[in-house]
């Protein structure tokens, strides 16, 4: 009779969990949805609910993230797959809302100028992929209460809030071609710039100062007196505040050095 060897078990690799985050992923997935019912309404020349479309967008684009970080159900699927909404809900969206309602009307003039309008819209869009793709590459290795560059849904914004002031006021987007390229442009420049925005992360929501509270519901009723107006001057505000805001460091710096030559 031979004695019996136990041979020691292999343990078992851990399995892999199949599937996707449900919760988080469906908020992206509505975000995405926004931006191409935002596509299809400017498409149609509904200019106004497309501009809100974007809007809204841009709330369930915020709520994905914070519902992500609640749930504990963060992925790598799940940043990739916002990513990509984003591309679509806050690069193509707007920028094909602002050509449809202004920017197609240079065409009309001359085929050179109709080439500087699609242009504007396509440097918009590139932008937005090339800040997506930059902020991607940069999670973890920056300081998170900075943006480096206007964030996309910010200047989708100011894209959307014009559409939806002007055609709030009856205002022809072939009246105003010139403005509406300014900002496309320069929204898109503004998204690849190395100027800094704050991120507005490090807030703790949970316990604020009664002031602050005070602010936030001041805002809220300022937004429900004229929409438009509002939303389009705090994010005109917010995407000048990035150039403003290293104009003055620089010229801070610029006064330190000077004040030192002359003291040594």
């Amino acid at each position: 009779m031979t004695d019996e060897i136990d041979v020691p078990e292999k343990p078992e690799k851990p399995k892999r969990p199949r599937g996707i985050y449900l919760l988080p992923n469906l908020f992206t997935t509505a975000a995405l949805f926004c931006g191409f019912y935002a596509i299809i309404g400017a498409i149609q020349d509904r200019f106004e609910v497309a501009a809100i479309a974007i809007f809204i967008g841009m709330i369930l684009d915020a709520l994905d993230g914070r519902v992500a970080r609640m749930t504990s159900t963060e992925s790598a699927f799940g940043a990739e797959y916002d990513s990509l909404s984003d591309l679509v809900c806050f690069g193509l969206a707007p920028a094909l809302l602002m050509y449809e309602w202004s920017l197609s009307s240079l065409i009309s003039s001359s085929n050179l100028l109709g080439k500087l309008g699609w242009l504007a819209a396509f440097i918009y869009t590139a932008s937005t992929a090339l800040r997506l793709a930059r902020f991607n590459t940069q999670i973890g290795t920056v300081d998170k209460a900075y943006f480096r560059g206007l964030p996309s849904p910010a200047a989708a914004a100011v894209m959307a809030g014009f559409v939806w002031v002007c055609t709030d006021y009856k205002l022809d987007g072939a009246t105003l071609v010139w403005a509406a390229w300014v900002i496309t442009v320069m929204t898109g420049f503004l998204m690849v710039s190395p100027f800094r925005y704050h991120s507005f992360k490090n807030l703790d929501f949970k316990r604020v100062p009664f002031v602050t509270a005070s602010v936030i519901v001041m805002l809220f009723v300022l937004v429900s007196i004229d929409p438009p107006q509002v939303l389009f001057l705090c994010f005109l505000i917010y995407a000048l505040s990035g150039p403003f805001s290293s104009l003055l460091q620089f010229r801070k710096r610029r006064a330190a050095r000077l004040s030192k030559i002359k003291s040594d």
